[in-house]
């Protein structure tokens, strides 16, 4: 269970965003490139809905779901992984943008003296970069990818390590994504775990996953992290409140 939080009623300290799916509509140039290393390769390519479900945790897993089961052997797996890495390097910036309304968000939260940062499964030296390029006015207190010897989430060794970079406690920060991954990932770091609706997957699997709240869109989160409690009353159908959808 999430541990108490210490901000009701007031904005947590800080907020970590994952990457794809949350801050970036980054699905096609991942799908694309994905399926160039599969039809070099010989196989099959998948619809751009499939890469919903294959994206999330990180280049290795993304390749081993994208492959024929037949072909899924560890080699293979790293011969893909190499492949992708230098195919999507050369065209992330092809069809990826922010998600409407998720620059102001930052703005306005950052305003508010919020800490915002990133942590995402995407490689390091892919993450840097795409944030730069696509967020080149918001200043975040920490930008993370996936790097050599650190485990990935839903592991909260990075998430932790952000916090303590910050100077924020763990229960004075959220953890922001559109995954079950990133609602683990804060569970276990002992953050609030917000759910978006606007990402690659859909709000059931938020909502088993553990999500306190679900923002319906950016306009909407501000409001979102305003009213976290550490447990949050649950509505009578026995899902988590999703602010920003009528009905």
């Amino acid at each position: 269970m999430a541990a108490e939080r210490q901000y009701e009623g007031r904005l947590p300290s800080a907020a970590l965003f994952d990457l794809d799916g949350t801050l970036v509509d980054s699905l096609r140039d991942i799908a694309e490139s994905m399926n160039e290393v599969l039809a070099r390769r010989g196989h099959g390519e998948h619809s751009l809905d499939a890469y919903r479900e294959f994206i999330g945790d990180g280049v290795a897993l993304l390749a081993r779901r994208a492959l024929p089961p037949d072909a899924r052997d560890d080699r293979t797996v790293e011969v893909c992984v190499s492949e992708m890495r230098r195919i999507y390097g050369g065209r992330w910036d092809r069809h990826s943008q922010p998600f409407p309304g998720i620059a102001q968000a930052l703005t306005r939260l950052s305003g508010e003296g919020v800490a915002i940062a990133v942590l995402s499964n995407k490689p390091h030296d892919l993450t840097v970069p795409l944030v730069a390029a696509l967020f080149p006015d918001t200043r975040f207190a920490a930008v993370v990818g996936a790097r050599t010897g650190v485990p990935r989430k839903p592991d909260p060794t990075s998430a932790l390590a952000i916090a303590h970079e910050i100077g924020v406690a763990p229960a004075d920060t959220a953890y922001i994504g559109d995954t079950a991954t990133d609602m683990q990932t804060a569970a276990a770091a002992q953050m609030a775990a917000v759910g978006v609706a606007w990402g690659f997957r859909d709000r059931e699997e938020l909502e088993q996953a553990g999500a306190q709240v679900i923002a319906a869109s950016p306009d909407v989160l501000f409001d979102c992290l305003l009213e976290l409690r550490a447990t949050r009353p649950r509505l009578s159908d026995g899902s988590p409140e999703t602010r920003g959808e009528s009905g």
